[in-house]
């Protein structure tokens, strides 16, 4: 097999359910193969490509939520236009098993640039893994499923072109069944708050440790031992093999560390730092290992800071946190008056969103909660008390991504909410997928005619959302146009029951003017006629 083909094998053998992908060299085999392979058309696994990077990463994590195993694939500069959601699944973290395979392009064989994915996934503090052959290209998509749901967090399969080109004979294992549909154990998982997204983040740095901790037992890494301690050798994924290729029988006369799992293992390499002279590290791309190996041993020089707990790892810095670096005890804010402590913030009094959300709720709970996925705007609001009443809240445009995601994995019905504003930032592309496939999902438009969560700037929806519907091939016969007010409650109730129990895509604009913009509208009305 293809460095490629064994990766989409491994992973249909793995258990998953969907495949979410925009085609770019090295990476395009991958989609490629599910697409043809027969156990994939029996699953009927979701295998088609998506629109771009970016809503291909977040209909697989709509997937993940719905608890099913999911790939992503993409090339390196793909991951660019899919940062926003990558960085921030790493605080989500996953629910089915969720894997990122990267494909980088070292001399830019069809690339603008040879950025190496590894440095993004450090960034994100997402583990690696990264084969050294097809056999561990195969093993790694098979079992990174497993890991990705032991430590409930996305993991970067990386790869470079020449392993994603060349053949290798590949040993399959035994065909694993799909995971059922499985909502997250923690309702407010993937709606990121800045109160919730805090404590996720801790979270994902006390992760760090165990992460550390698999890649010293890991399989894919390992330490050979050699005689000649005049130099030791650290290679990185398919460095190895081209490591061994100098010797004729395989043996290297100095100590290798063969490294296929990240993040470091610092245990191995510290042994290394102890026996050899010197250190050679052999990795394809940008000098990752490399600069971390001089970096973070902190050899010869004592190093104070974050890393080693000196100042706290997250947060910003305050006088207090700056004077007990320095040793000195400080309580400055600690008579902070009451009045000036943190409120919950809520909606407007006579909000649009109040009686779009109040309407939603007696719907969706005929069919249980946690099925509504919402996006960056004023209406994010609605996961707090009293309304409870959304289950994601990612990255812009991500509503209807992963709707439809969790809608490929089975979840019906999937419900989508998203701003005006916001809907032509990032959320057409997202529905074209959707009317691609049909897909059976709702997405209510609340149309405020503004962008209210920054202030109530114009937004370039105004005028066009349903014309936007139609353009990209949404059934005119299910866009529906309702007016959030209480008086219109009951007549909601019912078109949202009508549309979510449609087995296909439907629109529901729910328009009604901000009540900000509107009271500034009335103020300068009543200003030019006292004038």
């Amino acid at each position: 097999m293809l460095g490629d083909e064994a990766i989409a094998q491994g992973a249909i053998d793995g258990g998953m359910s969907g495949i979410y992908a925009y085609p770019g060299t090295p990476s395009t085999e991958i989609l490629e193969f599910v697409q043809h392979a027969p156990l994939a058309k029996e699953r009927n696994i979701h295998r088609l490509w998506s629109t771009n990077e970016k809503t291909a990463m977040e209909c697989g994590l709509g997937m993940s939520y719905a608890g099913k195993r999911v790939m992503v694939c993409m090339k390196h500069v793909g991951l660019n236009v899919a940062a926003d959601p990558f960085v921030n699944s790493a605080i989500t973290g996953a629910n089915g098993g969720l894997i990122y395979t990267i494909a980088d392009d070292p001399s830019m064989h069809s690339s603008q640039n040879e950025q190496d994915s590894r440095a993004l996934a450090k960034f994100a503090l997402i583990p690696v893994f990264e084969p050294s052959n097809q056999q561990e290209a195969y093993d790694m998509a098979y079992s990174g499923f497993q890991f990705s749901e032991k430590y409930k967090l996305p993991v970067m399969l990386r790869i470079t072109t020449r392993l994603a080109h060349s053949r290798s004979g590949v040993a399959r294992k035994e065909v694993k069944p799909e995971n059922s549909v499985k909502l997250p154990e923690n309702p407010t998982q993937f709606v990121l708050l800045p109160a919730i997204a805090r404590k996720q983040y801790k979270d994902l740095l006390k992760k760090q440790e165990l992460l550390e901790m698999e890649s010293e037992n890991s399989v894919f890494n390992k330490y050979i031992d050699a005689d000649n301690k005049s130099m030791g050798i650290i290679a990185c994924g398919l460095a190895y093999n081209y490591l061994l290729e100098n010797y004729e029988d395989g043996k290297v006369p100095y100590p290798v560390l063969k490294l296929g799992q990240y993040p470091l293992p610092k245990k191995m390499i510290q042994r290394m730092v102890n026996e050899c002279d010197s250190i050679l590290v052999l990795e394809d791309g940008y000098p990752v290992v490399e600069e971390l190996l001089k970096g973070f041993l902190g050899i010869g020089i004592n190093v104070k800071g974050r890393l080693d707990g000196t100042v706290p790892r997250d947060g910003e810095l305050d006088p207090n946190i700056v004077a007990s670096a320095l040793g000195i005890k400080q309580e400055f804010g600690s008579d902070k008056p009451k009045i000036v402590e943190n409120r919950p913030p809520s909606f407007c009094s006579g909000c649009g969103h109040i009686d779009t959300y109040s309407a939603m709720n007696e719907v969706v709970d005929r069919y249980g909660r946690g099925r509504v996925f919402a996006d960056i705007g004023c209406y994010t609001l609605a996961a707090l008390p009293p309304f409870n009443a959304i289950n994601s809240c990612v990255d812009m445009g991500a509503s209807v991504t992963m709707a439809k995601g969790a809608s490929d994995a089975g979840l019906r019905p999937a419900v989508a909410v998203i701003g005006d504003s916001t809907f032509t930032h990032s959320g057409i592309t997202g529905l074209l997928d959707a009317v691609v496939e049909n897909t059976p999902m709702t997405l209510i438009i609340s149309d405020n005619g503004t962008t209210g969560m920054t202030g109530g700037q114009e937004s370039n929806a105004v005028g066009k959302v349903e014309d936007i519907c139609k353009g990209i091939g949404v059934d005119p016969n299910h866009i529906r146009v309702i007016t959030p007010l209480k008086k219109n409650h009951e007549e909601n109730v019912k078109i949202m029951q009508e549309e979510f129990e449609y087995n296909g895509l439907s629109v529901i604009v729910s328009r009604r003017e901000c009540i900000q913009t509107l009271k500034r509208r009335n103020a300068m009305k009543f200003a030019k006629k006292m004038d």
